[in-house]
């Protein structure tokens, strides 16, 4: 029984540390605005690690549908991405995975939009309190 204690309480300290946080791939920018293919459908690629979301600032066009591509980084701790504006038309909750999950919205409304990660490990900071984050720009142009 104390062995299987034991194995628990330093899985929870290996979850819980902040020292298992990576820096975000620096090959991706921190804003970027979407691209636009032939058929006028918006695309935009985002990709989680520990306690970061790169891009952390995204632009798209209101009034034209865009296609959101989002994946995690591969490793044990569980992800999600949340963006709750149902007052443009955005209302998005999915568990992360290493293959990317697309889902796709037309905003109709301009603003900034928060999306987060609501993953929280029993009593500990959550990961959007860790600083997993980041904004939905919905422009004009």
């Amino acid at each position: 029984m104390f062995p299987m204690i034991r194995f628990a309480l330093i899985v929870l300290l290996a979850l819980s540390a902040n020292g298992d946080a990576i820096e975000p791939p620096q090959s991706l920018p921190e804003s970027m605005k979407a691209t636009v293919d032939e058929q006028g459908v918006q695309h935009i690629s985002i990709i989680a690690g520990s306690y970061f979301f790169r891009p952390k600032h995204v632009i798209v066009e209101v009034n034209k549908p865009v296609k959101l591509s989002v994946a995690k980084e591969p490793g044990l701790i569980p992800h999600s991405f949340v963006i709750q504006a149902p007052e443009a038309g955005i209302s998005i909750n999915i568990s992360l995975d290493t293959e990317p999950k697309v889902v796709t919205f037309t905003p109709f409304r301009t603003g900034r939009f928060t999306f987060y990660c609501d993953n929280q490990f029993l009593f500990f900071e959550s990961h959007r309190e860790k600083g997993m984050t980041g904004v939905l720009e919905v422009s004009t142009e």
